[in-house]
């Protein structure tokens, strides 16, 4: 018994007439008949009876309605759903805390405008925690500020930001002529916890440049960093962009470090391995154009 012959029974059923039956399934009568036969074969039932060439539904049959149009329903969709996967699917995108403050909402929202019935389903996490969902299948794409480290995964440049020292109003920072690197490791310094991409970028940064810097506060939020920084506790490098408000409404202060440059490309990222579906493959196109 197949799909095909409840198919006919349904029709047969909602009808309850053999010839108007085959006529909306365009079919021939004697081909309905035999596929109801081969059912009430097949199971050693009765699903119709016929009485004065006409058809009254059996008990049985009835029964068999209700089963047959669910187990119809659940395939159609089933079909329906892999066959538009690519148009009606999901995509399950992580970004970092910066990108995922003020990159991702507006991506998603833009992207839903072109293709509402593609689900995003987002993550905001560290740096290492989104590495190890798209190692792990647990995301399909990763907005990071970093380039990745893993050689599973591919990474493409789509954007920039910059960081920037931010200090208490009134800090004697912004009073200097002129200030460098060096002079942070005067100061207490609130940064962010280790795994996020900011603090693996400062960490290699001072790394490089041979700065000893050993934070008085870590945290996993910049907001929590920023106000401490407002209420004196020590500075902070985060991102300009996730601070411009902060620094609008006067909570902290802001100051160029002579001859630095602390500028991060952004990447979109997946797992070389990964089969990207049309939908991330239009998530990824749709990201190189809000560079």
């Amino acid at each position: 018994m197949t799909f095909r012959h409840m198919r006919i029974f349904l029709q047969v059923y909602q009808t309850q007439n053999i010839t108007r039956a085959a006529k909306l399934l365009n079919m021939s009568q004697p081909a309905v008949t035999r596929a109801i036969q081969e059912v009430e074969q097949y199971y050693g039932i009765r699903l119709f009876e016929r009485i004065n060439r006409r058809l009254t539904v059996t008990e049985i049959g009835h029964r068999f309605y209700r089963q047959a149009l669910h187990m119809l329903e659940a395939y159609d969709t089933m079909e329906k759903e892999l066959k538009n996967w690519d148009r009606i699917g999901s995509v399950r995108i992580g970004a970092t805390v910066t990108l995922g403050s003020y990159f991702l909402p507006r991506l998603a929202a833009g992207f839903r405008k072109e293709y509402p019935e593609i689900e995003i389903r987002g993550t905001i996490s560290n740096g290492s925690s989104l590495e190890r969902g798209l190692l792990n299948n647990e995301l399909d794409l990763a907005l990071v500020e970093s380039s990745v480290d893993e050689t599973e995964l591919q990474a493409e440049p789509i954007g920039e930001d910059r960081l920037i020292l931010i200090t208490p109003p009134g800090h004697e920072l912004l009073l200097r002529e002129q200030v460098v690197l060096q002079d942070l490791e005067k100061y207490p310094v609130l940064l962010r916890e280790r795994g996020s991409t900011v603090r693996t970028f400062l960490d290699n940064y001072f790394a490089v440049s041979s700065i000893q810097i050993h934070p008085v506060w870590e945290s996993v939020s910049t907001q929590a960093i920023v106000r401490a920084v407002g209420c004196g506790i020590g500075i902070s490098i985060l991102p300009e962009k996730l601070v411009s408000r902060d620094l609008a409404d006067g909570i902290v202060c802001t100051r160029e470090i002579a001859e630095e440059e602390l500028t991060r490309k952004h990447y979109i990222v997946w797992h070389k391995n990964k089969f990207l579906t049309k939908s991330m493959q239009r998530l990824i196109d749709y990201c190189r154009l809000q560079k």
